[in-house]
């Protein structure tokens, strides 16, 4: 097959071709006299919402992102709130070397109004600080809502100076969304990137180019296999992502009780004393409660009935719950996050023993609490 290394889709970046339906890149020939360039695989998500099964392994994402510590640069590193430690690139220090990191966390829309805005950013660069990460600064915002994009753009501007600037983030930070913000207020360009629910949607560097000669750089976002989105099949991504401000769910349990998110995840409070737990999840996930001792029984007479995934997922084509067990200390207010499914805070400081059973591979941590 031959690449033709003129042609980019305007959407994902990759090289086009016009031989092969099941590679990146394909185009049918009629399409190549169209403006812009648009691969197959952008066309269908864009107009059907269709996912795809193609994407670049984790090795290949890592090589595009090798050589911007070789480059003087802006980096502006997307999180998504929601998942922010699962949405953490861990060594993004080893590949920006000594250009500037701006920290942009993204999907603020999706927490309670009432959340004060000072208290997150103080949290973020606690755990910057905890990632030996060094940032020039750390904006909150919602690219999809148009809130702080404002404050985004200032920043861009006052640490760019004259360099480029490469945009890195995760799978699903809403990187593109973001990307395509930023192509309306510093450049003439008319193609947006293909923006989805699905991970993976860009596949090479995607350049931008400024008004001043230099260029706004997409990477492609990290698969990063430890998150429940990276897990679940993409048809049933909808459900478990929020795309409206969370509405939280208090319980208050007993030691031996027991929580389960559909059948996606398990919270066992152990042992403690009587407490009140926030559970903040997609608003699509049913959440029910029973005893410790009738846990094992429920999810294996109930599971895909009255514990089931949201969406139409299958239970047979998740991986099996692996549990893992917590100590809460006392004196401090913790929250238990499940990468890509939510988090639950504890809202007492008494301490805790706890249980959390989550599909094999997803990230299941202990943190300081977010709200």
């Amino acid at each position: 097959m031959t690449e033709r290394v003129d042609f980019h889709c305007a959407g994902c970046g990759v090289g086009l071709q016009t031989e092969d339906k099941a590679k990146l890149g394909f185009i049918p020939e009629a399409a190549l006299q169209k403006e812009p360039l648009i691969c197959q695989r952008c066309y269908r998500i864009k107009h059907y919402n269709e996912s795809s099964s193609i994407t670049l392994q984790q090795d290949d994402f890592l090589k595009l992102l090798g050589h911007i510590g070789q480059t003087k640069a802006l980096v502006v590193k997307i999180v998504d709130i929601f998942d922010f430690e699962g949405s953490m690139i861990s060594s993004l220090a080893r590949f920006v070397g000594s250009n500037p990191v701006l920290l942009v966390v993204n999907k603020i829309d999706l927490l309670p109004k009432v959340t004060n805005a000072n208290k997150i950013i103080n949290w973020v660069q606690r755990r910057v600080k905890e990632a030996n990460l060094r940032v020039v600064d750390i904006v909150l915002c919602s690219a999809k809502k148009n809130i702080g994009f404002d404050r985004v753009i200032s920043s861009v501007a006052e640490h760019r100076g004259n360099m480029d600037v490469y945009v890195v983030g995760a799978t699903n930070v809403g990187k593109s969304t973001l990307i395509n913000r930023l192509i309306r207020d510093y450049s003439d360009l008319e193609a947006e990137l293909t923006t989805s629910q699905y991970p993976g949607t860009t596949l090479d560097l995607v350049k931008i180019p400024l008004d001043d000669g230099h260029y706004i750089i997409d990477t492609p976002g990290i698969v990063y296999t430890h998150r429940l989105t990276e897990v679940v099949k993409k048809r049933d991504l909808g459900p478990l992502m929020p795309d409206k401000p969370l509405k939280p769910m208090v319980f208050q349990l007993n030691e031996a009780q027991t929580l389960f998110f559909g059948a996606l995840a398990r919270f066992d409070f152990v042992r403690g004393e009587h407490q009140s737990f926030t559970c903040y999840t997609s608003n699509a996930i049913q959440i029910h409660r029973t005893k410790l001792d009738k846990a094992d029984e429920l999810y294996a007479e109930h599971k895909g009935e009255l514990l089931k995934p949201p969406g139409k997922a299958d239970l047979d084509e998740l991986p099996a719950l692996v549990k893992t067990p917590l100590n809460v200390p006392k004196g401090k207010a913790f929250d238990v996050l499940i990468s890509g499914l939510g988090w639950i805070k504890l809202n007492s400081m008494a301490g805790a023993q706890l249980a959390v059973h989550a599909p094999k591979g997803v990230k299941v941590i202990l943190r300081e609490a977010l709200i």
